[in-house]
């Protein structure tokens, strides 16, 4: 009898060898190209599924084979909670030999293994109110005590893996990671920007004005200089024939009273 008992989830269509037909986009990413820009967006959205990815062979090739497809710089956004490590190593590796930029956007938030996916971002964004979490990896197993020793040592293994992307994007010693996933940091934006894990936080492209070379400075005596000297030389218009004004004057000493009042 096997000591160790692995679970496997079953596809829809019970295990059987099968391609997806064109179109299908029952796989848990999404590709979308702006044909005005030519800008390629990828949303990666929900758990990194274990099944899309082992229960048939072909799923790896497609995002792969999408991933190629064009060429030029890519967006991501990003809200997962996590999911299978493998999954996302391969998701990591591909982006990472990706050949042009990758900005990767945390839109909500980037947990467990999505987190690893996101380190393979040339410039990764965070939204204000995103969130991002590391952890140690887990699995479950079932055995005797060789069993179980064989799990433990796995899995500091495969802690060793991801502390790898950690540290390439952060810079953080391995000892410093190791204490971060010991404790399930989760972590805001400006933290992740503190650590290193992410670049800088999303803004509001609608409240940004090109002020050009435009510089704003006030002073309240260069103002009153500046109309003082507009108005001393100002003089009283002359009425027209059927007695109208052609323009309001003001007099200057009432100009200068009111000068007055702006200067305190």
């Amino acid at each position: 009898m096997e000591q160790t008992i692995k679970t496997l989830k079953l596809d829809p269509l019970q295990n059987k060898n099968y391609s997806l037909p064109k179109g299908d986009r029952r796989h848990w990413w999404n590709w979308v190209k702006d044909e005005d820009t030519n800008t390629r967006t990828l949303y990666i959205s929900g758990a990194i599924a274990e099944e899309s990815w082992f229960d048939d062979d072909i799923t790896p090739k497609v995002f792969k084979g999408e991933l190629e497809a064009d060429t030029g710089d890519i967006v991501i956004w990003l809200n997962s909670p996590g999911g299978d490590c493998i999954a996302a190593s391969q998701i990591y590796a591909m982006l990472m030999d990706y050949p042009y930029k990758v900005t990767i956007k945390v839109d909500g938030m980037a947990a467990s293994a999505a987190s690893v996916v996101a380190m393979a971002g040339t410039t990764v964004l965070m939204a204000p109110t995103s969130m991002m979490m590391i952890h140690n990896p887990l699995t479950v197993a079932i055995g005797d005590s060789e069993e179980m020793q064989k799990a433990i040592e796995m899995l500091k293994e495969v802690k060793e893996s991801i502390i790898n992307a950690y540290e390439i994007k952060t810079s953080l010693s391995r000892a410093k990671i190791s204490h971060l996933m010991d404790a399930e940091t989760w972590m805001n934006a400006n933290k992740a920007i503190e650590l290193g894990f992410a670049d800088g936080i999303l803004e509001d492209e609608k409240k940004k004005v090109d002020t050009g070379d435009l510089t704003f400075a006030f002073s309240r005596r260069a103002v009153t200089n500046c109309l003082y000297d507009k108005i001393k030389h100002k003089k009283p218009v002359e009425k027209t024939s059927t007695n109208i004004d052609v323009a309001t004057a003001t007099p200057v000493d009432l100009l200068e009273k009111r000068l007055s009042l702006i200067t305190h």
